[in-house]
């Protein structure tokens, strides 16, 4: 209430200000209850300011507050003064019986300012409670009828006849209800006590008390009241006065004496002994505030006193014996603050943004700031500015009231929030100021791309691994944050499809994981991308090459080539009695579809008794003599080639191969596999075989000589048409010719009487060129390309030598 006075006070100097101005000021009177409803009517302003509806747009009606809820705007095309805020007056004037609000209602052209009261009238809206649930009191049995004991206060925040009204006990034979008014039209209740108390008949006795406002239809609220019945201690300590009063400058020292209470008790000894104490009472705890010593009974200041707070405290005081039990006697103290001047400017911030996005434009509104001082004059006028380098800044819009704008780039990234200090100075001497630190929060927007660390990632993986094997983990980064952030990974296969069945990717974690296990013999490595993608409208994306490279494993044994077979078959070769240490008995030439180590073949006889009369070349496989044939030597000697590779751990394969020594060159003949001589004599067939097989062989090497002498007088133009077969010679004198799908050995024996022509496939991968190399004298000096049409005959005739060498060998011998 006493705010609402230096509101008056204010309103007065501004008046005679205003008057000095050339303005003319009025004062207009309005009522309304509190809780109506937004829109209702307050009053026909422009009625009262004697206006016609349309002076009110032409003339800038505005109404204006010193609060920060606008309880009240104006209607310009009605002209009434309508409720825009709910109202709530208990909040407005707590502890007060008169409550109203002072606005201005401004008309310009010309400069008109007219004061606006407004009376806020109560309703029951509240009801009356008790600050404790329980109420203990302890009797003696010798307490005499008529004994009063005073009972809480019920506080009712609603006014008037709002208030508590009335107090009601529920009927019982030992006490009644005595309900006082003070003279502030407060009600008090006593507890009287109507007949004498037995203990050893009831020891405890429970009641209600309840307490009725005047409203329509009255609100109540209750409290429970417990009796405890003991012995003796029949006197209560009296206060000297039934109401003490005092007053006390707002800010006093921690400290000071504020007054002295003063009890007595008629009993003698420890009866008589009193101590004193505090009673909460409402909402204030006097203790927070004052302290009491409880043997002297002083009062003094415990924390700092604030009128704005409080205007003034009722406290209620106790006086109890130290008798068994003890009894208690009851006293009110009435403190009255007085005010001084004491307030800083108080900077309000409303509507402040959650939120302000990082691409926000400038200008844009972060809040409203309105700056208050309790105090008048220009001790209330206050100055705001914001201090630092932000970039935000402060627009006044009207008097104390300010918006936040932004005033410069925003980038989360860079800084994810700001604290804007605001100052306000009043215009007071000597000037009080005060800061409010708003923080504004940057938002995020998807202004960043997920970044991965390499823009190749490498990852190596052995072969026959498991499926559903991870690989390898791909991770991206992205400085936004939130959804904005999380990133789904997804392969993007460019170049085929087949890539989609061999790998996978866990879009939420970005692991690769194997769909098949690897061969690296069939793909050495594959290549992928991988995109990331965030989950920002619109989403943004970058991506990553996946080089996925296949370790080699010794996973495939050494394969013999032909004319030899793997272990399980038995392989001849003849030399002759008369062969020299260092004769070439054969060559065992064996492929591994492995790489690297585990590729590279040493070659060994594993037979001891073999190593006495052969020996192999570790690296070339060619088998042959370390010394001349004697007559205590076997005829056969049957040898066990072992093949190994240089892996972890080495796989093998064997090729047995029985070296029958024959007394002359003209015994010696090519034994088929698994089919024995039946006669060693030379028949006729044999003769044609041979005659058949010299003629095929002489006709293939003119072709062949032919064709190398026409290609030689190409000119170097015409090469380039062409794939590059190529022809070389092996060190045991047999030749081969390969191409980019296939590679054909034909080997012949020391003896042309009786040789074998194979033709096998490749264990290599395939080469550029065309490999032909041929035996003997026959082999060309240099590597020659052939044109395609000619590579076609050079197969054509490798062809048909292999079919009739088949056709004749195959024949039985007559």
């Amino acid at each position: 209430m006493a705010a609402l006075e230096r509101y008056d006070h204010v309103w007065i100097v501004l008046s005679v200000l205003l008057c000095f101005c050339g303005w003319s000021v009025a004062q207009i009177s309005y009522s309304v209850s509190e809780e109506v409803d937004k829109g209702t009517v307050v009053g026909n302003l422009a009625k009262d300011l004697n206006l016609i509806l349309q002076q009110l747009q032409s003339r800038n009606l505005e109404i204006n507050s010193g609060y920060k809820t606008q309880h009240f705007q104006v209607d310009l095309k009605s002209g009434y003064l309508y409720v825009n805020e709910r109202i709530d007056r208990e909040e407005l004037c707590p502890n007060t019986v008169k409550c109203s609000l002072n606005v201005e209602a401004m008309l310009s052209h010309p400069r008109d300012l007219r004061r606006i009261e407004i009376d806020i009238l109560d309703v029951n809206d509240n009801s009356p409670y008790f600050m404790e649930e329980d109420k203990i009191i302890d009797l003696t049995e010798s307490s005499y009828p008529g004994e009063r004991y005073p009972l809480p206060t019920a506080h009712d925040v609603d006014i008037g006849s709002n208030t508590v009204k009335a107090y009601k006990l529920t009927p019982n034979e030992h006490f009644s209800l005595d309900v006082q008014s003070s003279g502030d039209s407060s009600l008090s209740a006593e507890l009287v006590l109507q007949k004498s108390l037995d203990r050893e008949k009831q020891a405890v006795i429970t009641l209600t008390l309840t307490a009725v406002d005047g409203g329509k239809p009255p609100r109540s609220g209750t409290l429970q009241i417990t009796v405890n019945v003991m012995d003796v201690n029949d006197n209560t300590p009296v206060f000297s006065q039934s109401l003490y009063k005092a007053q006390i400058v707002e800010n006093a020292e921690i400290g000071a004496t504020l007054l002295t209470l003063s009890a007595t008790d008629l009993d003698d000894g420890v009866n008589s002994e009193l101590l004193y104490s505090f009673a909460a009472k409402g909402r204030v705890d006097p203790s927070d505030k004052f302290s009491l010593n409880e043997e002297t009974g002083v009062i003094t200041v415990k924390s700092n006193i604030d009128f704005e707070e409080s205007q003034a405290y009722d406290i209620r005081v106790e006086a109890k014996d130290k008798g068994t039990p003890p009894r208690i006697g009851h006293g009110k103290v009435v403190v009255e603050v007085i005010d001084i001047n004491d307030n800083l400017p108080e900077i309000i911030v409303s509507s402040l943004m959650n939120q302000v996005k990082e691409d926000a434009e400038l200008g844009t509104v972060v809040a409203l700031v309105t700056v208050t001082d309790r105090d008048g004059g220009k001790n209330g006028h206050a100055n705001c500015r914001i201090t630092g380098s932000v970039p935000f800044k402060l627009k006044s819009n009207y008097k104390n009231y300010y918006s936040l704008l932004v005033d410069g780039a925003l980038d989360r990234e860079s800084v994810s929030q700001y604290d804007v200090t605001i100052t306000a100075t009043d215009e007071g001497s000597p000037p009080l100021s005060s800061t409010n630190v708003i923080t504004v929060h940057v938002s995020d927007v998807n202004d960043n791309p997920p970044r991965f660390p390499h823009p190749v990632i490498n990852v190596y993986v052995k072969e026959n691994s498991l499926t559903d094997q991870v690989i390898h983990t791909v991770t991206a980064t992205d400085a936004d944050l939130g959804e904005k952030a999380k990133i789904t990974y997804t392969i993007i296969n460019e170049v085929s499809m087949p890539v989609l069945s061999m790998v996978n990717i866990n879009s939420d974690t970005g692991e690769i994981v194997c769909l098949q296990s690897f061969n690296y013999e069939e793909k050495k490595t594959f290549q992928f991308k991988v995109q990331g993608i965030d989950s920002g409208v619109p989403s943004l994306s970058s991506n990553a090459t996946v080089n996925v490279f296949i370790l080699d494993e010794n996973d495939n044994s050494p394969g013999i080539l032909a004319p030899y077979s793997e272990h399980g078959s038995v392989n001849s070769e003849n030399i002759p009695y008369s062969a020299e240490a260092g004769y070439f008995v054969a060559k065992i030439r064996a492929v591994d579809a492995d790489s690297g180590y585990n590729a590279l073949l040493s070659y060994h006889i594993s037979e001891p008794k073999g190593t006495n009369l052969f020996r192999i070349g570790t690296s070339t496989g060619e088998i042959r003599t370390k010394r001349r044939m004697s007559d205590n030597d076997l005829k056969t000697h049957p040898l066990v080639v072992l093949v190994c590779d240089n892996g972890e751990p080495s796989l093998t394969a064997t090729v047995s191969i029985d070296v029958v020594v024959v007394e002359n060159t003209g015994d010696l003949q090519t034994q088929f596999r698994h089919v024995p001589l039946k006669e060693d004599s030379f028949s006729a067939l044999n003769l044609y075989l041979l005659i058949a097989i010299a003629s095929v062989s002489v006709i293939f090497l003119l072709s062949l000589i032919s064709l190398i002498a026409v290609k030689c007088h190409r000119t170097d133009n015409s090469f380039s048409r062409y794939s590059a077969p190529m022809i070389t010679t092996h060190p045991d004198g047999s030749w081969s010719y390969s191409k980019s799908t296939q590679q054909y050995d034909v080997c012949f024996s020391s003896d042309t009487l009786k040789s074998d022509v194979v033709v096998f496939p490749p264990q290599f991968p395939p080469v550029d060129g065309e490999l032909i190399s041929i035996n003997g004298g026959d082999t060309l000096s240099r590597t020659q390309t052939l044109p395609n049409h000619e590579k076609v005959r050079i197969k054509h005739i490798i062809l048909y030598v292999t079919t009739f060498s088949f056709l004749f060998s195959t024949t039985p011998h007559q």
